[in-house]
């Protein structure tokens, strides 16, 4: 699967976030700090990830700042994002499974390198939901920035 990634820095794990998507077979894209001379602050490095996965050039992002939350409201103002803020597996698992999130924002000030693990196994493990509620709720995301515009 093709992840575009994004932090604001290098802080925590975020070194290590690259490297943990390549470990699980991943091409990862990278943006913000992660990569050379891109503009590092979250708000356009997390919405950058999040263009990616819009675009077709990734199948999903992980946008990653200090807290989590700039990251992930950043990734939600891009049409057609589900950004899901997870600490654990189990959030992670439901957002995928409930939400058909498609970008993952972690905060980078607690989390370590065996959290990370455990989110991101959850993440990719989980698919969405074929429960027609689920569905609705999903589809009914759409006509919410339908109506935004």
């Amino acid at each position: 699967m093709r992840i575009a990634v994004s932090s604001d820095s290098t802080d925590g794990v975020a070194p290590e976030l690259v490297a943990a998507l390549r470990e699980r077979g991943h091409d990862v894209v990278a943006f913000g700090a992660l990569a050379d001379g891109d503009r590092p602050d979250w708000a356009w490095a997390s919405a950058a990830a999040a263009r990616a996965v819009v675009d077709g050039d990734a199948d999903q992002a992980v946008v990653a700042c200090w807290t989590g939350t700039g990251a992930s409201i950043a990734a939600n103002k891009v049409p057609g994002i589900r950004a899901a803020l997870c600490v654990d597996g189990p959030t992670a698992d439901g957002a995928r499974r409930w939400n058909d999130a498609n970008v993952l924002a972690l905060g980078l000030r607690l989390l370590s390198r065996p959290v990370l693990d455990e989110i991101l196994d959850a993440w990719f493990a989980a698919a969405p939901s074929d429960d027609a509620d689920d569905r609705a709720n999903v589809a009914h995301l759409a006509t919410l920035e339908a109506d935004a515009r």
